[in-house]
């Protein structure tokens, strides 16, 4: 095929037949949302009675030691476990996202925080975020079909682990939904509510179509977007769930007549997750009159090189999603490996432009630590690439406050990871970066959010 059509070549077929647990399984079943629930594996040893002796005794050791140091628990469906090249998985682009190998991690970053971006700082009520003046991020669930073991919110989603226990529960209640109700109503300014989780694929059908209501009916909501990674991991319940793809598209079109938009924000990361199944999805999606676009995470290896980028944006373009977002990775535990330096993804977003139309080009965001929020990529006050620095600031959402965003130690040189592990040469670094981004010396420390929480993280 031409290279430059490469995009359309979707795969298809039964994939999952190279699976020794899924070979006798037909496309009538696998083509399900209940087998692939039913299937979706959540342990080392379900993953040995799937895969067999696809991979050796020191793959399943790996993971295991891996899941150990992971913030998230094992969830993975069988279509993601179906696209995975099982020849090569140590550098499979799926495989990386979703079960941790020991032998990758590296060391996490003594910056790190658990929750990076400060969301419980905002959060006037439980599971909501009220951060940008006329927007507010709502979790209705903590729960989602698959676990990315990258999350950013991995001091709510998911069981506790060994790693993260004692998470923040944030169970499905209504009582609790009510309170986030009260609040959005509350405030007149709020025109924009993002509804995610965990993930709103988890959402029952009539508590998906009652939250939409609910918020639609808000005079001075505007605008919802249902978040979900769904269409990436298990586009089969977009086909087979009837009951929740007819409450999403009642939430839709309800929208529609009250001159209100409901879309969806969904989630890939490399473009072998696209595939004949998912644009089926996107088709019948499209067909209903609902709107979707993307919110990809850049990754070390799954889209850090300009070729994978190209490819994913243009696959995505093809079958009717809108690259929205593509987000430096932010700092988790136990996923050091998986991000890239500022620099770099600056440079892919380069590369990047130009390959589409314009409206289908993703923005390159940092999501600031402390809670400055979002600003492009670009946008630094200051960037000193030895230390692995940036700063920004955030005048329309924390005026006068200073936001840091950290390159991976694995990238730098071995005397400037040293001097990571001494809380006072971080101090020093991360002050000295503040003042030349026209911060006031330690003042300018001081004003960094959660300054001495930062600086307290042991090396």
């Amino acid at each position: 095929m031409n290279h430059e059509l490469t995009h359309r070549a979707l795969r298809s077929g039964e994939y999952w037949r190279q699976i020794p647990g899924f070979s006798k399984v037909g496309a009538d079943e696998f083509e399900t949302h209940q087998f692939q629930q039913r299937a979706t594996v959540t342990s080392v040893a379900q993953l040995r009675l799937v895969l067999g002796e696809l991979v050796g005794e020191r793959f399943y050791e790996d993971l295991a030691s891996g899941i150990q140091n992971a913030p998230m628990a094992l969830r993975i469906s069988p279509h993601l476990l179906s696209l995975i090249d099982w020849e090569t998985p140590e550098i499979d682009p799926i495989r990386s996202q979703f079960l941790p190998l020991r032998s990758t991690q590296q060391p996490d970053h003594p910056m790190l925080q658990l929750d990076s971006l400060a969301e419980r700082q905002d959060s006037p009520v439980p599971g909501l975020t009220h951060r940008y003046p006329d927007k507010a991020l709502f979790l209705p669930v903590d729960t989602c079909p698959v676990y990315c073991r990258f999350c950013t919110r991995s001091y709510a989603v998911g069981s506790d682990t060994e790693r993260v226990g004692e998470k923040l529960k944030l169970h499905a209640s209504q009582t609790r939904w009510d309170q986030a109700f009260a609040y959005i109503e509350s405030k007149p300014g709020l025109e924009d509510v993002v509804i995610s989780g965990g993930d709103s694929y988890n959402l029952r059908p009539d508590h998906l179509e009652a939250i939409g209501r609910r918020l639609l009916e808000i005079p001075h909501v505007r605008r919802i977007r249902f978040a979900t990674k769904g269409l990436c991991v298990m586009p089969q319940k977009v086909l087979s769930d009837a009951r929740w793809t007819d409450a999403l598209t009642r939430v839709v079109e309800l929208g529609r007549r009250l001159h209100k938009t409901a879309v969806v924000h969904t989630h890939f990361n490399s473009p072998n997750e696209i595939v004949e199944s998912t644009r089926r999805a996107m088709d019948l999606l499209v067909e209903r009159g609902i709107t979707v676009r993307c919110q990809t995470v850049l990754q070390s290896g799954v889209n850090s090189h300009p070729a994978q980028m190209q490819l994913l944006v243009k696959r995505l373009g093809y079958i009717n999603i809108q690259p929205y977002y593509v987000y430096f990775h932010d700092m988790v535990p136990g996923v050091e490996d998986l991000r890239t330096s500022l620099a770099e993804g600056v440079e892919v977003e380069k590369r990047v432009r130009g390959t589409t139309a314009g409206f289908h080009t993703p923005a390159f965001v940092v999501d600031t630590m402390g809670g400055g929020g979002k600003r492009d990529g670009h946008s630094f006050e200051y960037y000193d690439r030895t230390h692995g620095i940036a700063v920004f600031t955030s005048p329309s959402v924390k005026p006068g406050q200073w936001f840091v965003y950290f390159d991976p130690l694995w990238g730098l040189d071995p005397g400037v990871r040293e001097r990571w592990q001494r809380p006072e040469e971080r101090r020093a670094m991360v002050a000295a970066a503040i003042r030349n981004a026209g911060g006031e010396g330690s003042a300018g420390w001081q004003a960094l959010p959660g300054a001495g929480e930062l600086a307290g993280v042991p090396g």
